[in-house]
């Protein structure tokens, strides 16, 4: 079954980028994005069991420099998951 998420789903553009600026660009590229979670690197998140189309985990180091592409839900790469504009 796939599963459909509106907009954009994902930003290879802002890796090396700060935080607040991969925040909003992700909020202002995808207005069906509601939950722009910031996730420092090496910590634990909660897996989702069906994809989240309403968040993007921005992942970051230490001095707030995105360091993996932001997606937009959890199972984009599974191939499960289609964007529509």
């Amino acid at each position: 079954m796939a599963f459909e998420c509106r907009g954009k789903t994902s930003w290879p553009e802002l890796l090396g980028v700060q935080k607040a600026v991969a925040k909003a660009t992700v909020e202002r590229e995808n207005p069906y994005v509601t939950d722009v979670e910031i996730v420092l690197e090496g910590t634990i998140v909660p897996a989702d069991l069906v994809p989240v189309c309403t968040r993007v985990r921005i992942w970051v180091d230490e001095s707030g420099i995105v360091t993996r592409v932001p997606l937009l839900g959890t199972f984009l790469n599974s191939g499960n998951l289609k964007s529509y504009a």
